[in-house]
């Protein structure tokens, strides 16, 4: 029995080969009984990390630096985009950078790997073995069903009798052509989806092994495929050929005997979909937390997964915190407005898949990125005013904006209310490339209302493209080809919360006004009906579910849902951020 590999056996020392193992090198990884550590940490290295049995790989490895080769790399230069040491960073070299900790780094990827494993677990793998399965059961059909249109040709055959034995071969000829090349097409889109899901098995095991490694080198570089998996292949159907039998005639047998239709093939748009796992609404929401921002008001609200939420509001500030509330770093935008105006902010944030910061600028016409503390113009408008944000499954960035009218002829800017254009614009995110303009229906009509009020989006997980219109009062759906799905205009149970309402109002404002739009992972499409302090939640096809009304919540504005289904609210006229649960 190997001693070392055997399943059975208790774990051993590998310098002795026979005592247990009581202690681990975690820089080695050796396990050692006692009498062993000497010989161990006996030769030149100095560097052995001896630890229990019980806590090996406990000991993060950092990498050895560059420039120092005996020294460890703990921090990372946000400028270079490096790892350094302490002597690094004390160098001329580094004067004036900022650096970032390594083990929190390390920390917060190692939760996103761990996130990636549990994708491709529950979600990513199954799916792709559903698929395959699928396309078995179609290629085990083809026999039967090819026999049955054979049948139909014979049948066909012996009414006619002799005088069309010489057609019935022909045909049946073509026919197990077509029966070749049907099954070698179905054999090759198994074999495609057969590789997919080999590349998704081989992505799990990196996983799985970058999930039990401490080589913070390794954990940092890791690059995450799940994106890739996420957008899955159309679907390819082959329409299977038909059989059109003709009346007789003996003397134009050839061409009345029947057509014989080829298959054909075509790609189906999400033919495929995720099997996600299914999550009911509750009945009664919860609140689960809070944050208080102090801004007098507050915009927007994003997330990294559940790692942490950005918000920005009416100042030029734009702040992170961890999913406990606690505040962990504050940017400020680099506007032109800042030097002119004290009051200037963002429009709108939002986050790449990678945990970048990204902003639009009204006041300057630009959209700009954060990346590892740097930042960077991504999009210049002159025409137009950028508004809101959203960077889709496939990494594209969606836009909404408003055009620029020039000063009118009195010398008066353009007032709120004036009519203007209004569009939705997709940009590939790499180059900042235009690769799709939606503004119109295809009666021509302006899917948006023309004026300069936010328009916020969101892309749901069937790529549909959901805006919540305030000024219209309607949430707008559209496909991901931009054509329009539906309008959801309020729903008559959705009555203002009655505990906001002051004493000395007697109204009952009723009136449908969407501000923040969000999906969640059963494609539920939610919004905040501000001015009512309400949030509804649509299914996908934009029919009602349900309110949640019960959470105490005040002006609810923007909207944001992480990886584990749980609510982000801002509350725009008190500068809060409510955490809800509302699935189970």
């Amino acid at each position: 029995m190997d001693l070392h590999l055997s399943a059975q056996d208790v774990p051993r020392c590998d310098l002795c080969e026979s005592a247990l193992a009581s202690t681990h090198c975690d820089l080695c990884y050796v396990n050692l009984c006692r009498p062993c550590i000497g010989e161990h940490i006996g030769d030149e290295y100095t560097k052995h990390k001896i630890v229990p049995f019980n806590q090996r790989k406990s000991t993060l490895i950092y990498p050895m630096c560059a420039t120092h080769g005996s020294q460890r790399c703990e921090f990372q230069c946000n400028e270079c985009n490096i790892f350094v040491c302490s002597h690094c960073v004390s160098s001329e070299i580094h004067n004036g950078h900022t650096f970032s900790n390594l083990s929190e780094i390390y920390k917060f990827k190692k939760e996103i790997v761990e996130k990636d494993k549990s994708e491709l677990e529950s979600i990513i793998f199954p799916t792709y073995e559903t698929i395959i399965t699928e396309i078995e059961s179609g290629v085990a059909k083809i026999d039967g069903e090819y026999e049955n249109l054979s049948e139909a040709v014979i049948k066909q055959g012996e009414e006619l009798q002799k005088e069309i034995e010489n057609a019935v071969e022909k045909m049946n000829g073509e026919i197990k052509e077509m029966k070749t090349k049907h099954v070698d097409i179905l054999h090759d889109h198994l074999e495609e989806m057969r590789k997919i899901r080999s590349d998704v098995q081989q992505s799990l095991e990196t996983l799985r092994e970058v999930t039990e490694s401490n080589d913070v080198a390794l954990v940092v570089g890791f690059k995450s495929r799940n994106k890739e998996f996420f957008r899955l292949p159309q679907k390819f159907e082959v329409i299977g050929p038909k059989f059109d039998p003709k009346a007789i005639d003996i003397q134009q047998l050839n061409e009345v005997f029947g057509t014989l239709l080829p298959f054909s093939t075509r790609s189906v748009e999400h033919g495929y979909t995720l099997k996600m796992p299914v999550r009911h609404l509750l009945d009664d929401p919860e609140l689960i937390g809070a944050v208080d921002t102090g801004n007098s008001e507050i915009y927007s609200v994003t997330g990294y997964k559940d790692v942490n939420i950005w918000v920005s509001g009416r100042c030029s500030t734009m702040k992170c915190y961890d999913n406990q509330g606690s505040l962990i770093k504050s940017i400020e935008i680099k506007s032109d407005a800042i030097k002119i105006e004290s009051d200037a902010w963002p429009s709108d944030i939002t986050m790449t898949s990678d945990g970048h910061l990204i902003y639009s600028d009204w006041s300057t016409g630009t959209i700009n990125m954060i990346e590892n503390g740097l930042e960077k113009e991504i999009v210049y408008l002159e025409e137009w005013e950028p508004q809101n944000l959203c960077v889709t499954s496939s990494g594209d960035l969606l836009v909404t904006m408003n055009s620029i009218d020039e000063l009118e002829e009195d010398g008066n800017e353009a007032s709120e209310e004036e009519i203007v254009q209004c569009r939705i614009v997709r940009y590939l995110l790499t180059d900042a490339r235009e690769k799709q303009i939606i503004q119109f229906d295809d009666k021509g009509n302006p899917l948006l209302s023309g004026n300069r009020s936010s328009k916020y989006l969101c892309e749901n997980n069937n790529y549909d493209i959901c805006v919540a219109d305030s000024e219209a009062g309607e949430v707008v759906v559209v496909n991901e080809e931009g054509n329009l799905r539906f309008r959801y205009s309020g729903h008559p149970s959705a009555v203002r919360n009655q505990q906001y309402q002051p004493k000395e109002d007697s109204r009952k404002i009723n009136t449908f006004n969407p501000i923040g739009i969000t999906t969640d992972s059963q494609s539920q499409i939610l919004t905040a009906d501000c001015p009512n302090h309400l949030i509804h939640i649509l299914d996908k096809d934009g029919h009602f579910l349900r309110l949640i009304d019960n959470c105490d919540l005040y002006t609810p504005h923007d909207l944001f849902v992480d990886k584990n289904d749980i609510l982000y609210v801002t509350e725009h006229c008190i500068g809060k951020v409510k955490k809800v649960k509302y699935l189970e």
